[in-house]
């Protein structure tokens, strides 16, 4: 009987050690994997913002926008929501591709703080009017 504890003894203690440590382990995983499920419920928001433009043009002025403001639906977690305010999120529509510049129909490019995801934007595209050619 002595012989089934003593015999092997330190391979005996080195597995119960790594099966310790992998439990550990797989634990520590687990328990990180559901914190934020427990801490943090999921809120949205939907605020209306305006849209602007950045161009490579010196003056972005002469470019119009036929709807000068977008509807943004954001979603993150309630602590990060609750103190979220409408100035944090940005809407823009880039046209400093010469390239896109061009088009009639842009996309709207959205910009919100980390934690906070984008879920839409309403509308996606927005009619450009560029400049009158220059005389």
């Amino acid at each position: 009987m002595r012989d089934l504890f003593l015999k092997d003894f330190g391979w005996k203690a080195f597995s119960v050690v790594l099966a310790a440590g992998i439990w550990l382990t797989v634990h520590r995983i687990l328990l990180e994997s559901a914190e934020p499920v427990a801490r943090f419920g999921t809120s949205t928001l939907t605020c209306d913002r305006p849209v602007a433009i950045v161009a490579a043009s010196a003056d972005v002025r002469d470019y119009r926008l036929l709807q000068p403001a977008v509807s943004v639906t954001v979603s993150g977690p309630t602590e990060i929501i609750g103190k979220l305010q409408a100035n944090q999120i940005h809407a823009l529509v880039d046209l400093s591709d010469a390239s896109h510049a061009k088009s009639p129909k842009q996309p709207v490019e959205v910009y919100a703080p980390s934690g906070v995801t984008v879920v839409s934007v309403k509308p996606e595209v927005i009619g450009i009017i560029p400049p009158p050619p220059k005389q």
